[in-house]
């Protein structure tokens, strides 16, 4: 076998409808647009239009409330954080912060702060300096002999 016989298997592959070609080629005229009107042109964009009818979006009460001003946190889990020190990227001793966290790759965006959740197991004594926690990841970190000190809701976010 050499390089100019590589071809692709039999049926693998069909070769692309030339639309609007003639009529012969049974995807003239229209071009399998059907007939006329604005979506046979081009261009169009329609979503959740219905025909004049009133669409559901209009239809349907609006519900609940946006806080434009919640805090919006990058979420830890305790679990991530013993395999990042298990990995080497955290150093168990020293506070562990959200700067270390962004350095270590186990966060991407700082946001509001970061929020540590309880999820998974933690053996390492770690020393935090977070925004938050919950009530479970709080009682890992001080059953593993760890300590927390929480900031306030909005942490400086050095980015």
């Amino acid at each position: 076998m050499k390089l100019n016989e590589i071809k692709d298997n039999e049926g693998s592959s069909k070769n692309r409808i030339r639309v609007g070609r003639g009529i012969g080629s049974g995807k003239g005229k229209t071009g399998g647009r059907g007939v006329k009107g604005q979506k046979a042109r081009s261009g169009v964009a329609v979503n959740g239009f219905e025909g004049g009818q009133m669409p559901i979006y209009r239809r349907l009460p609006k519900r609940g409330f946006n806080n434009i001003f919640a805090s919006e946190f990058t979420t830890v889990s305790v679990g991530r954080l013993q395999q990042a020190i298990d990995a080497g990227k955290l150093d168990a001793t020293a506070t562990i912060d959200v700067a270390a966290l962004k350095a270590a790759g186990v966060i991407r965006r700082i946001k509001d702060g970061v929020r540590i959740l309880a999820d998974g197991e933690l053996t390492a004594k770690v020393t935090l300096e977070v925004a938050g926690a919950s009530k479970p990841a709080i009682e890992k970190i001080e059953k593993a002999g760890g300590s927390l000190k929480l900031l306030g809701v909005k942490a400086e976010a050095a980015e």
